[in-house]
């Protein structure tokens, strides 16, 4: 055992996962590596060939990189966990309406759980991934920060890990920008590897065609939903769509029909099959409830706290004041934000730290609690 503990890292075969193994095993730890086996996408129906994580490539690319580096790799197959949670979860939530997050659900649920689980039985104190992403304490609790390089951090997606996981978690990418992981994959001779382009799609979907997918994975969704209403903020109907499951919250492309002006997508409806459309300004909201929090910072949410709320991937956040009601958290948003969706998460941040997060379920135009609009559960 080296003087800095063992540590399973997870390694898809990409750049950063390797830089973090490759940087770890540098420091001195005793590193083992392991690939996650999530999914299959022959047996999906898509159309694209399979690349990223879970290729045959990337597997071996992992394997390859321990083998001359010297430490050993392990492959495990989770598809029936993965697949029983992450891709259900994701086919449930469109067909009630809201939109999904796998990438968090599978980090919460599935990789972190899976990491655990293998790292006790092989005698790992710690674990590790190339999230970029920081790991900070307070009067005992760990909690997630921001990354140095702001244009490729990951803390969004991490905002659902546990306690147990944080203190068990290194990201040793943290400190690091992209540019800097890429000349160090250069500089120990992964050249190649060094100027590998990054996938930004869901890794069950590589096509990123969601509804196609839906359609693979529901019979007869197109029967059950084809022909439904879109209607106008006063619900008038002013024509047909292929589906409510197909569209989601602030979507203006791909609606089938042209209405003379720009029409988004504001409020889904799946009890009625019906999508509501308005104008770039009926999208606004300036209040939002959240369920299934995750308390991260400190041991609950303070009530009344002032915070930079994210609402999706890569938003900038807006300044809110949080107020808590019951397991839920309400938020007070300080400007309008546009295109709340639910289903989506939501990030609590204070400066760079997460104080916590949580799943959008419904949104409002005004503060009042009996106001806010949900979707059906």
């Amino acid at each position: 055992m080296s003087k800095h503990g063992r540590v399973l890292v997870a390694m898809s075969g990409g750049i950063d996962s390797t830089v973090a193994a490759m940087m770890l095993h540098e420091q001195g730890y005793d590193v083992i590596g392991i690939t996650m086996k999530t999914w299959d996408y022959a047996n999906s129906g898509g159309s694209k060939k399979e690349t990223g994580c879970c290729s045959l490539d990337s597997i071996n690319d992992a394997r390859q990189v321990a083998v001359t580096v010297g430490f050993p790799h392990y492959i495990v197959d989770i598809r029936e966990e993965f697949g029983d949670y992450v891709i259900d979860n994701f086919v449930e939530e469109y067909i009630a309406g809201r939109t999904p997050n796998p990438c968090v659900l599978c980090n919460t649920h599935i990789k972190w759980s899976s990491l655990l689980k293998r790292a006790d039985a092989l005698d790992c104190e710690f674990i590790a991934t190339g999230h970029y992403a920081q790991i900070n304490d307070l009067n005992g609790r760990k909690f997630v920060t921001k990354s140095v390089d702001q244009h490729k951090d990951q803390s969004y997606v991490l905002w659902g890990l546990s306690q147990e996981c944080l203190n068990r978690s290194q990201f040793p990418l943290g400190p690091f920008t992209k540019p800097e992981v890429r000349q160090m994959a250069y500089d120990w001779g992964y050249e190649e590897l060094s100027k590998k382009a990054e996938s930004y799609e869901i890794c069950f979907v590589p096509d990123n065609d969601y509804r196609s997918f839906l359609r693979r994975r529901v019979e007869g969704l197109d029967d059950r939903v084809n022909g439904g209403n879109f209607v106008d903020q006063k619900g008038n109907i002013i024509g047909q769509h292929k589906g409510y499951p197909f569209y989601t919250i602030g979507q203006r492309r791909g609606l089938g029909m042209a209405f003379g002006e720009p029409m988004y997508v504001t409020e889904i409806r799946p009890e009625t099959n019906t999508v509501v459309l308005g104008l770039v300004e009926d999208l606004l909201r300036n209040g939002m409830l959240v369920s299934q929090i995750n308390s991260m910072k400190y041991e609950s949410i303070p009530d009344g706290i002032e915070s930079t709320t994210l609402i999706r991937y890569n938003d900038s956040g807006t300044l809110s004041k949080l107020s808590n009601q019951g397991d839920k958290v309400y938020v007070d948003f300080m400007a309008n934000v546009s295109g709340v969706a639910p289903g989506q998460s939501a990030v609590f941040m204070e400066g760079d730290d997460i104080i916590g997060g949580g799943i959008i379920y419904g949104s409002s135009l005004r503060p009042e609690m009996e106001k806010v609009q949900h979707a059906t559960k």
